[in-house]
């Protein structure tokens, strides 16, 4: 598991500058099969997470959900049948923070820890 999760999100406001191409690079390889996607000219980073039935999709969805309103840092979420997809931007920066990295391996952490129960 990356240490990425254990870190403290950083204050972030419109002063803020979004993360460089070197930037985001270096974190994506600290984590687990999230990928870089632009949508409307913003750096994002996305991942599907899969599940056996909807109630488990439905459950981590959740889980997430109370994450994201812990830290006041909120992802896209879409559920489906047997499929969670995450994407994390920072609004304010239009692009991503070092924020969004760390609520990304949160994501992959709380999986983790579902998949064991």
């Amino acid at each position: 598991m990356t240490a990425l999760a254990d870190q403290t999100l950083q204050a972030c406001n419109k002063n803020s500058s979004p993360l460089s191409e070197n930037g985001i690079g270096e974190y994506l390889k600290e984590l687990t099969e999230w990928e870089l996607i632009i949508d409307r000219n913003i750096n994002q980073i996305s991942k599907t997470y899969t599940f056996n039935n909807f109630k488990s999709a439905q459950s981590f969805s959740v889980e997430i959900g109370n994450i994201a309103e812990a830290e006041n840092h909120h992802p896209r979420i879409c559920i489906e049948w047997g499929k969670v997809s995450v994407c994390w931007w920072t609004h304010v920066v239009s692009g991503l923070f070092i924020n969004d990295f760390i609520m990304a391996a949160r994501c992959d952490k709380a999986y983790e820890a579902l998949a064991s129960e």
